[in-house]
């Protein structure tokens, strides 16, 4: 019996609290289940072994384990506008802010008048991050907007922990459905995640170079915006970062709850 991870798409935001859907969620998915492997000894309790996420912020839905009859049965709710099964991504980089004109040197009437992105808040839904560098000190930072609602989520091991949020990273959350092997943490495997943040909101580094070459200073695009991490992209055995959409589509959830811009 072949299960997969699905999505199902209920529609925009209703008012009311977000958490009061949860429960509808259950039931659709409580009365097709019956064949769920990683439900044993059916019970009400038990039975959302099979439930991977909710979306309750920007869309109703959720993700789910289910057979392709199960899908099916799911998609003739009438309250069900689509299912679909959650598909896999992987990591790409483009162009710089450069395009944009958004030069240090000589700032733009778009930098100054948005005093460089100050308390700005961006999501990072990317490969995780290395707090490390020196693009995220947050010297000269001041709280953290009051507005944030987000957390700093700790994972496996011991290399990353809450010392490693800030005021320049604020929060970090992690998914990993259907990626048995992940090892649960927001620290940045691949680096292509630590790029982009520092693309995007970068804090100003002076002599920076590359192994003593080319020395210069770095900085993103609005570099004294703070940052939101949402890790989604793993390593795979075929060397990519990947990640599924169900946990894309999660972390974005997440994302609108917590507070980013």
């Amino acid at each position: 019996m072949f299960v997969q991870l699905y999505i199902v798409y209920l529609g925009d935001v209703k008012h009311g609290h977000p958490n009061d859907v949860i429960p509808s969620h259950h039931d659709i998915l409580r009365s097709v289940l019956g064949s769920c492997e990683l439900v044993k000894n059916f019970s009400k309790e038990d039975s959302m072994a099979c439930m991977v996420h909710n979306y309750k912020h920007g869309f109703l839905g959720f993700a789910a384990m289910l057979t392709e009859d199960e899908a099916r049965q799911v998609a003739e709710f009438p309250e069900v506008i689509s299912v679909r099964p959650s598909g896999w991504h992987t990591a790409k980089t483009t162009r710089s802010w450069d395009f944009l004109g958004l030069s240090y040197q000589v700032p733009s009437d778009l930098l100054n008048k948005g005093r460089y992105g100050e308390d700005i808040i961006i999501g990072v839904v990317d490969s995780g991050i290395w707090p490390e560098s020196r693009s995220f000190s947050d010297e000269g930072y001041g709280p953290v907007p009051s507005r944030w609602k987000g957390v700093c989520q700790v994972g496996d091991g011991e290399a990353w922990d809450r010392n490693n949020c800030s005021r320049k990273i604020i929060g970090a959350r992690f998914y990993s459905a259907g990626m048995e092997d992940a090892l649960h943490k927001t620290e940045d495997a691949d680096t292509h995640g630590t790029h982009t943040a520092s693309t995007a909101a970068g804090s100003v580094v002076e002599a920076a170079s590359f192994h003593g070459l080319a020395s210069g200073f770095a900085r993103g695009g609005v570099p004294h915006a703070r940052i939101a991490v949402y890790k989604v992209l793993w390593k795979i055995a075929d060397g990519s970062n990947s990640g599924s959409t169900a946990d894309i589509l999660a972390a974005i959830d997440d994302a609108i709850h917590d507070g980013v811009d």
